[in-house]
């Protein structure tokens, strides 16, 4: 049976919950919000299925020559209510247009994140826009298993290691699966962002109708954390508001976010999306702070669904290299904030202010007003 003894040896990725035929294995989480396994052990007939697929502990080699774009979606609109360039919009209409299904993260009612599927594509606002929580992928899996062996059409997106649990869990290609991942920065905690929203809500008295991890705006670089409201809307950029600085400045991530074994050049998705950033500095004609999107091609089908996407967007290739430039995440972990564990130890004792402000902030300005002050009583 799985067993996680060191914490960075688990992405959450529910593979181990889904293979198991008794469901024997629960996900439940630690005292920081993050899913683990647990199992049963009156269900587990010992089959070890969950030690077998397990991405983590059976690396998967892959020997390929990634292909790198800049490019953005033709369709302004579409693009303003992406993240980047507006891309996946248009990949996901090449798979619904053939009767097939999307799978991505969504909110539910309580803005919890969580895959869901869809297949219409009234729904594609759902999967829109990132969502910088940790989702809850459930028994996805199992259901995307069924929809490909009924024939149908799946394009999965999600971070690299719930792509690589997927394909773990199916234990065979399907040529009619295609796997989008992204540059992933790191999972934050589901639990900081229920505490965040408590926060908001406590502020702004009201609850929110619509949250948008990157509302554009005030551009696609200075982008907004952004909840609308029946009567008013919080809006604050990534240098502003306390969660995404909490996120960017890598204190609220998953313990194997610091040591990801899923972020490489060569991987098993299909097409990897991000933001081209640095674009500006490499490709200025791609350019409008309206969002550029990289699109990595890694595979003969990510090439094809690609390529039936030639009319709708303006691209350029260009090389790995300059591709990643500004884009470590690609290739390298983010380094674990010194204040991590301090800021977990407190988050049920203090308010998200406050503890912000005391494990997320540069306390530089701090310091520099008051040896100013300092000087000043001394003269």
């Amino acid at each position: 049976m799985i067993e996680i003894k060191d914490k960075k040896d688990c992405s959450g990725c529910n593979a181990c919950k889904n293979i198991c035929p008794k469901n024997a294995i629960e996900m439940v989480n630690d005292e920081k919000g993050f899913r683990y396994p647990r199992v049963n052990r009156d269900l587990c007939i010992e089959c070890n299925l969950c030690n077998k697929i397990c991405p983590i502990k059976n690396k998967v080699k892959i020997n390929n020559n990634p292909i790198a774009y800049a490019c953005y979606n033709k369709n302004l609109e579409e693009r303003l209510n992406s993240s980047s360039g507006g891309i996946f919009i248009l990949l996901a209409k090449q798979i619904l247009e053939k009767g097939g299904y999307v799978v991505g993260a969504t909110y539910d009612e309580k803005f919890n994140v969580k895959h869901t599927i869809i297949n219409d594509f009234k729904d594609i606002k759902l999967l829109q826009t990132s969502k910088y929580v940790q989702s809850d992928v459930s028994d996805i899996y199992i259901r995307v298993k069924e929809l490909l062996e009924s024939g149908k059409y799946i394009l999965f997106t999600g971070t690299p290691c719930q792509i690589e649990g997927l394909n773990s869990f199916l234990g065979k290609k399907y040529d009619k699966l295609y796997l989008q991942d992204i540059i992933c920065h790191g999972v934050p905690s589901p639990l900081v962002w229920k505490k965040y929203i408590e926060y908001r809500l406590e502020k702004d008295n009201e609850k929110p109708i619509n949250i948008n991890f990157r509302n554009k705006d005030n551009g696609w670089k200075k982008f907004n954390l952004k909840f609308q409201y029946t009567s008013k809307e919080y809006k604050n950029n990534q240098t502003k508001d306390y969660y995404l600085l909490a996120f960017l400045k890598n204190v609220i991530l998953r313990d194997s976010c610091y040591d990801c074994r899923f972020k490489k050049k060569n991987r098993i998705s299909d097409i990897t999306l991000a933001d081209f950033w640095g674009v500006e500095n490499i490709l200025p004609d791609l350019f409008d702070d309206k969002g550029t999107s990289l699109v990595i091609i890694s595979s003969d089908k990510g090439k094809e669904l690609f390529e039936k996407i030639d009319k709708d967007i303006v691209k350029k290739e260009i090389s790995f290299e300059d591709a990643i430039k500004f884009n470590k995440n690609m290739t390298s972990s983010v380094e674990k904030n010194k204040n991590r564990d301090k800021f977990f130890e407190k988050l049920n004792d203090i308010s998200f202010d406050k503890l912000c402000k005391k494990y997320v902030l540069d306390n530089k300005l701090k310091n520099k007003v008051f040896r100013a002050i300092k000087r000043l009583v001394k003269n």
